[in-house]
């Protein structure tokens, strides 16, 4: 594994400019700004590096496309270090009518690469009801966008039971990338006392497994959950929840997360471990805000 080149070699031209496709309609009710697309005929060059918008944000150029990949997943093909592992690097905005009033508002992400650069923007829609009733055992849908606006990737988790004495109904998460069509799916495995999930294809098919520690509560260090080969000898990734301070630890639920992955890992189940780092928020570090 470690020695698959990977999908987009560095350096590699951009080629000529495509065209741009619709803008997801709910993005501006995200509070997300798409990138400018005023170029004639509809088409948008790839902009250059680090080039910066009107707020400030630094988008990740816009890939070529990719035979096979399903659009707006070319993102996690780029490569951007030597050891042909990448990171992912997901911040929760914070809420402030949320600290105020104590209202559990919809979550929102910002998705950067290892290079600082914004690749996604991702934006929960649950209603006010669920939000508040349910808290962070309810279910929702996530609705992730790239730079373009277009909505590439969907999660869809149920209401289910999380408890250790209720094995029959635990947790689940759908990953659809592009909306409407499931490449996998993220599957909580009952443990008396560790948080294990299973990542598997759109077939239901075992692809990874992913292992947590007892405690998931610590003081002033990370929390890992270790992405692991099916027989849980090999490791093959990450999913780290970064430790952010005593008081914002204690007074809201705005967590950042880190996600290292292989570069010749499918880029469908990249998109799942992001679904994966999604629902293990939500279950384990939602709650320490209310």
């Amino acid at each position: 594994m470690q020695g698959a080149p990977p999908a987009t070699a560095p350096g590699m031209p951009y080629g000529s400019p495509q065209p741009v496709p619709g803008p997801y309609q709910g993005a501006g009710s995200y509070g997300f700004q798409a990138q400018p697309m005023g170029f004639p005929g509809g088409f948008v060059p790839p902009p250059v590096q680090s080039q910066p918008t009107m707020d400030g944000t630094i988008w990740m150029p816009i890939p070529p496309s990719i035979p096979n990949c399903p659009p707006g997943l070319e993102y996690l093909t780029q490569f951007f270090n030597h050891d042909q592992i990448d990171q992912i690097l997901i911040h929760q905005q914070l809420e402030v009518l949320e600290i105020v009033t104590g209202f559990e508002e919809n979550n929102k992400y910002e998705l950067k690469n290892a290079l600082g650069q914004r690749v996604y923007f991702a934006a929960e829609d649950t209603d006010c009801m669920t939000r508040n009733c349910c808290g962070p055992s309810r279910p929702f849908t996530m609705r992730i966008i790239d730079n373009l606006g277009r909505e590439v990737i969907r999660l869809h988790r149920p209401l289910r039971c999380s408890a250790c004495c209720c094995p029959c109904c635990l947790q689940e998460l759908e990953v659809q990338a592009p909306p409407g069509t499931t490449v996998g799916y993220v599957v909580q495995n009952w443990h008396v006392c560790l948080p294990k999930f299973t990542i598997q294809d759109e077939k239901r098919k075992d692809i990874l497994k992913i292992n947590g520690p007892c405690v998931v509560c610590r003081c002033c260090e990370d929390v890992h959950f270790e992405v692991m080969s099916l027989d849980e000898t090999c490791p093959v990734g990450r999913i780290s929840k970064q430790w952010t301070g005593i008081v914002r630890e204690m007074f809201t639920d705005t967590d950042n997360f880190g996600i290292s992955f292989p570069m010749d890992l499918d880029v469908k189940m990249k998109a799942v471990m992001l679904g994966a780092c999604f629902l293990i928020d939500f279950m384990f570090f939602e709650h320490s805000g209310n």
